[in-house]
């Protein structure tokens, strides 16, 4: 099995090009896509390409920007698990709320996610 830091390692290059695909889809240049989430150019350009690993924060600022989901670009960077994210599911909000949220630190959206996905699972019935 994997381990994360393999699993975030071999997604980077995937999410430089769902980043770049997805800034096409919204008909942006690279430069106006730096600008709406506040990133240099040249950033955003080496994350596109792969030779940067931005930071939960720059993905978050960037999924704004864009109008997507953060939780997307958190599984694609590798920073959460795809077996926890809700896609497939019936959207909660949850998730992005928590992702979204300014006032809290990394640390805090983890554990508030690891509590949501532990109560989820919980109250979740099991085929027997």
């Amino acid at each position: 099995m994997a381990k994360l830091s393999d699993r975030a390692a071999g997604a980077v290059g995937s999410l430089g090009e769902y980043l770049a695909e997805q800034r096409r889809h919204a008909q942006l240049s690279l430069r106006q896509l730096s600008d709406l989430a506040g990133v240099s150019n040249p950033y955003l350009s080496q994350i596109e390409r792969g030779l940067r690993k931005p930071s939960a924060e720059v993905l978050q600022q960037l999924a704004k920007a864009l109008r997507i989901s953060a939780e997307t670009l958190y599984v694609r960077a590798g920073i959460l698990d795809p077996d926890e994210s809700q896609e497939g599911k019936q959207p909660s909000g949850v998730v992005d709320a928590v992702l979204l949220d300014p006032a809290l630190n990394e640390r805090q959206k983890r554990v508030l996610l690891d509590v949501y996905a532990s109560f989820v699972r919980e109250n979740t019935p099991t085929a027997d």
